[in-house]
């Protein structure tokens, strides 16, 4: 009877120490748009996958960095996928910092000495601000650079989101810096950006460097040759005393330090915007194949 009893007790010892372990959460969130819904399924996968935390997520959370901010400054949230240029102008209200690698060690010093927030080393890919020319205007006037097009912009429309056009850091700086003088400018919805570039009337938009639409939209990128738009090199930033509670996970967040180019966000967000595949399911079999589950 004794010998039973204790066996009961080394039972119910090892499925308190189960019930303990799954205890063990983190909480992820992402901004409300896909590439970081893939990449915090990225995540979630890899700190499932290499130690014993359990991944809450918090997907989707609406206006972004101006509420996940916030959230994780009061521990209720643990992490989430951040821009470098968003960290430094809109969080820590910095004048821009054209040099992408300054950028990057500046937000991470002002990040950990003011708010003991750590960020993690760069994806690989910058998901910053572009101008695009349907492709039968970059024929017609050679068009391969911004500084190309300042020679003719006065015969284009241009067309972007309010937000763009009102900003400091958009529309209004990018002008003087490139002395843009379109012909029209037209406020347009962000979502009908390639719509609109693709009909009669607009001939110029604004687009998100890692965007699904660019891998099939007959639209050139033209080349910020002046270094105008700051990056915005995409990292994991995480509260400090998590990585201190948590000592392995550090390690596991730079699994995807280097792994993920331009070329490969865009075919990412592609699979999830237009081929309508699941967000998990993509981000799974991109791990699979970088060898990193």
């Amino acid at each position: 009877m004794r010998k039973y009893m204790l066996c009961l007790l080394m039972v119910a010892s090892l499925l308190a120490g189960c019930t303990k372990k799954s205890e063990e959460v983190v909480v992820i969130a992402s901004k409300p748009v896909t590439e970081q819904f893939i990449l915090a399924e990225m995540l979630t996968f890899l700190i499932e996958e290499h130690t014993d935390l359990s991944v809450k997520q918090t997907l989707g959370i609406g206006g972004g960095t101006s509420n996940i901010h916030p959230a994780l400054l009061k521990g209720e949230i643990d992490l989430y996928p951040e821009y470098t240029g968003t960290g430094w102008l809109f969080v820590l209200k910095q004048a821009p910092i054209q040099d992408a690698a300054m950028l990057y060690e500046q937000v991470k010093k002002a990040y950990h000495e003011q708010m003991q927030l750590h960020w993690s080393g760069l994806y690989g890919f910058n998901n910053t601000y572009g101008v695009a020319v349907a492709e039968s205007v970059a024929q017609q006037y050679n068009l391969k650079t911004v500084s190309d097009l300042a020679q003719v912009s006065d015969k284009l429309v241009f067309a972007a989101n309010p937000d763009f056009l009102e900003r400091d850091d958009g529309f209004i700086g990018l002008t003087k810096t490139y002395g843009l003088t379109f012909k029209a400018i037209k406020e347009i919805d962000i979502g009908l950006r390639y719509e609109a570039v693709n009909s009669e009337g607009v001939d110029v938009i604004t687009v998100f460097s890692t965007d699904g639409r660019l891998k099939e939209e007959p639209v050139m990128v033209l080349d910020d040759d002046r270094g105008y738009f700051t990056s915005y090199h995409a990292a994991t930033v995480v509260r400090e005393e998590t990585l201190k509670k948590h000592p392995k996970l550090e390690q596991v967040l730079e699994k995807l330090s280097g792994n993920i180019s331009n070329e490969e966000m865009i075919a990412l967000n592609y699979q999830v915007e237009i081929e309508k595949q699941d967000p998990k399911v993509v981000a799974k079999t991109f791990l699979q194949q970088k060898g990193l589950l």
